[in-house]
């Protein structure tokens, strides 16, 4: 296995926004805080009265830059976005930080999914302590995750399930605002031991609606029958880090629903991006 560890810089800290907050999120597993995964960071969206809430999340992997999905921001509404990072939770307290520039991945594509990957620049450095650092290391390109081995997702989630429908009909911002019209808000930061899932056992899942499980991609959940086929990441988890031995070996892209079990979770496979998110970060 080979692993890029990140540098470590430390210098000066920004202030904070107006909010919003509501009940729990991520599906299933335990509360933990953000002394064990000061990396957490929630990425914040507003509305026209200027109210931010946690609507993605991301993983800080330097001194001013965010590891997340494409999907989540784009550079039209990058005024609209903010970074909360240093708090258990992801629509109150912490530092709020002003986003400078996104980063997406160039052969980014909202119809297949693929390439679903980006960099967020915050325009004042993180300050570093023991809520807030960077992730100790993003998989490397020959890093392996064997099938049916132990990972874990980290994030705050959906409470009441998240039926992101995956009709590529329609593009994948579409499908994304149908999802949020009933969200509701996470309170409590959770980890979630999830097995790592074949490629073969994805593919075959997501074929049936057109989404092609690629290369490019990791998926993790439990294996169907079991009483922990539900638990996973969701819709604000949306670029959230999947953990294998404390590297970050995906960002969480999409998944079905919690309400059919059977569906994974699927990350894009950052051990196919490393240069990428060198050259970016």
């Amino acid at each position: 296995m080979q692993v890029l560890t990140l540098l470590v810089l430390c210098v000066a800290a920004v202030a904070g926004a107006g909010i919003r907050s509501s009940p729990q999120r991520i599906w299933g597993g335990n509360p933990t805080s953000i002394e064990r995964y000061p990396f957490l960071a929630a990425l914040m969206d507003t509305d026209r009265h200027w109210h931010y809430w946690q609507t993605c999340t991301g993983a800080i992997i330097n001194d001013r830059a965010v590891l997340t999905i494409a999907h989540c921001t784009s550079n039209e509404r990058l005024h609209a976005w903010r970074i909360r990072v240093g708090t258990n939770n992801g629509n109150y307290a912490g530092v709020v930080h002003v986003i400078s520039r996104h980063i997406a991945h160039p052969l980014f594509s909202s119809k297949t999914l693929e390439h679903n990957i980006a960099v967020l620049h915050v325009a004042t450095p993180f300050t570093f302590n023991n809520k807030v650092g960077p992730v100790m290391a993003i998989a490397g390109p020959n890093y392996n995750v064997p099938d049916n081995e132990n990972v874990l997702a980290v994030g705050w989630g959906w409470g009441d399930g998240c039926n992101l429908s995956l009709d590529t009909s329609n593009s994948y911002d579409d499908r994304l605002q149908s999802s949020a019209n009933n969200r509701r808000f996470g309170e409590v930061m959770r980890e979630v031991p999830l097995l790592a899932i074949s490629q073969e056992t994805c593919r075959n899942t997501y074929a049936p609606f057109g989404i092609t499980v690629t290369d490019n991609m990791i998926c993790a959940g439990w294996p169907a029958g079991t009483d922990l086929n539900s638990r996973g990441h969701c819709a604000e988890d949306f670029g959230a880090p999947l953990l294998h031995n404390q590297v970050i070996i995906g960002v969480f892209a999409f998944r079905q629903g919690i309400s059919e079990p059977e569906y994974q979770s699927v990350h894009t496979r950052v051990s196919n991006y490393t240069s990428w998110i060198n050259d970016n970060a």
